[in-house]
Order: C-alpha cells, then structure tokens, then sequence
C-alpha cells in the first residue's frame, strides 16, 4: 500500500507541474494508458490471493479515479490560462472601424438635413414629421389646389391603384409630392402659435440632372397673431446666410404664384458666374433658392384655425438642390446612385458637426 501512497505523490506533483495540455497528456498516458504505471500494477492482480487482490483492486481503483481527478482539474486550469490569453492576444477594439483605410461617411442629404435643423432650432423651430403616404385632401384639397391643377395628373403624381371611390376624392392614396402635407397634420392636431420645421421624402413623376422620382424637401410653417411678410423675409436672409457662410448675401424676392400662399414670392440669392465658375455671394447674377409666402386664408380654414385672428408664412426648399449649391455637386442623381468613390468623396466624417456659426 506503501507503493501505492507513493506512486500516487509522484502522479499528482507531475500533474500538477505540467504547464500545458500536451503535457498534462503525456502524463496521462504514462499513468492511466495501456501502458502505464497503474494499468501495470493492476494487471498483477491475477498473482494475489483472492483477499490480496480484493484489498489492492480497491485501493488501485481510488488511485485511477483520485488521478483521473487531478487531470481534470489541471486540464480545466491550463484551458482557462489559454483561452484567457488567447483573448488577451486577439482583443479587438469594437470602438474602432474594422477596416480603417474603409471608415463609412455621412451622406451629403443627411449632413445638409442636419445643418439646416441647427439654423431653424436657433430661431425656435421644432422638428415635425408625418407619413410619406398620403391620401387627396391633404395633399391638395387641403392645400387650397383647384380640381383641375396639373400637379394632380397622372403624370406627376404617384397614385396607388384601386383607391377606394365610396368617401370620395379623399380616399385616393397617393405618396406626398411635397412635405407641405405635414403643415395640414400640424395645424390639426395643434392650436397656434405654431413654428415647425419639416424634412422629409417626397415623391413626383420626373427624371433628369435636375428631378428624381423620390427626393428630399424642407417645409417650414409659423402660425401666430402678428406675424407677416417681414419676419418671413428677415428669417429666410438669415438662414441662407448661415447655411452658405456667407456674411454679405444679396437677396430679393420676386413675385410668384403657390396656391396654398397669398401673396406667394421666390427667393433668389446672389452669385457670380465669372469664368463658368458658380460662387454664392455678390455678383451679377441671381440664383433661385426658395419658394414662400404668407399662409393661404383658405388653408387655414380648411386645417380648422381661423383666418380672422391668425396669420402665418410658409416656406420650401429642395435639400438636394442646397446640398448642390453648397458643395459644389453637378447631378442630382448621383445623391441615389450609392456610388461609393462618389460618397467617399462628398461625403463627411463623422466627427464633422453641422456648421451653425453665427453670422
């Protein structure tokens, strides 16, 4: 039994010693394998005496299972020490870009869209949204368009098929050709004063360098007591000025015709062309930005607020044609293409904040 003691000392310290897994193996095999040391001791057994072999049979099966303990726990020991340092070695940064020659920018719409949110947030306009499908009224009845105005044709107007005809012209489906059906949700659900901001997709029947079938709008909409032309004006130099960074801008507005406005104006801002170079400033030329005007009486009615004692001015602008304007980009087409090399080239980081610097 001595032997055993002893045999199992040497086992255990030899285990315990063996700093890896092929290590701890090997001493596997020279104790437990075919053979090894107690497989040898137990086939001595037929030499014994029946009690002999009873009494050493026990003791050399509490040494197989105590040994095959150790190993185990040594085992569990090394793969945690490796599997520790294997993650040790191989941590990764999830903070960083896997591919940092590869790191994503922001598109150009999505930079524009924000900078033009941090001019109006400065004036006191919130953000407001509202579904891109729409249904008739308040994407034109509401909007005082007469039934027969073109922009309610086929041709530019994305209407869905089998609208049911049982409630009338309202229940056409169409998706929104202009975010102004965002001003007609606003004006009923709230009760001026009212001043909101409203980006978003619309969708109209056109493709070229100039029109795409789905694009970006930004509609603004004030409704209060007393206010009129002026602070419309005053608050359209100001944005343009921040947004193209440029301190001394020329500006005018010329007369024009919306049917949800009255009077309606278009906001032309100064350039010079000299050398077939656009640049926004002081110059000789004009360039159209917006369109505007003071909140048509019958709009108000029909959104439920009352013409006699409220007032407002609206206004609408095509995101991508500013995103153009300002950074200098030909085709509004390539804004959808997902040209990589083009994003990667007018795209920003996405460390850059929007520009909102006083001017």
């Amino acid at each position: 039994m001595s032997n055993i003691e002893a045999l199992k000392s040497e086992i255990v310290e030899t285990v315990k010693a063996a700093n890896d897994i092929d290590t701890l193996e090997e001493v596997r095999v020279s104790a437990l394998g075919k053979k090894g040391k107690v497989t040898g001791l137990m086939q001595t057994l037929g030499t014994l005496s029946p009690e002999q072999r009873r009494e050493m049979g026990q003791a050399l099966n509490r040494l197989k299972d105590e040994i095959t303990a150790e190993i185990e726990a040594r085992a569990g020991t090394l793969r945690s020490a490796a599997l520790n340092a294997r993650l040790e070695k191989e941590k990764v940064d999830v903070t960083l870009s896997s591919r940092p020659q590869g790191r994503g920018t922001i598109h150009p719409i999505s930079q524009t869209i924000e900078e033009m949110i941090t001019i109006f947030a400065d004036m006191g306009f919130a953000v407001a949204e509202g579904p891109e499908i729409e249904d008739d009224f308040h994407n034109f009845t509401a909007l005082n368009f007469p039934p027969e105005h073109p922009a309610r044709q086929m041709h530019d107007t994305f209407y869905f098929p089998d609208a049911p005809a049982k409630e009338g012209d309202a229940a056409k489906r169409l998706l929104r050709t202009h975010t102004s059906t965002v001003q007609v949700h606003t004006m009923q659900s709230q009760k001026p004063p009212i001043r909101v901001i409203i980006p978003g997709r619309t969708f109209r029947s056109d493709y070229d360098m100039t029109h795409t079938p789905m694009f970006h709008q930004m509609e603004g909409l004030l409704i209060d007591k007393t206010t009129h032309m002026g602070h419309l004006k005053g608050c359209l130099i100001e944005f343009c000025k921040r947004f193209f960074e440029v301190d001394e801008l020329p500006t005018r507005f010329r007369p024009s015709f919306f049917p949800f406005t009255e009077p309606s104006a278009e906001m032309d801002i100064g350039c010079s062309r000299a050398g077939g170079e656009l640049k926004i400033g002081a110059g000789k030329d004009w360039l159209e930005i917006l369109g505007c005007g003071m909140v048509h009486p019958n709009v108000l009615k029909n959104c439920g607020i009352d013409p006699d004692e409220y007032q407002g001015f609206a206004f609408g602008m095509g995101i991508e044609r500013v995103a153009m304007l300002k950074y200098g980009i030909p085709d509004l087409r390539t804004f959808f293409e997902s040209d990589l090399r083009w994003l990667k080239h007018y795209g920003f980081g996405p460390m850059e904040q929007p520009n909102a610097a006083l001017s």
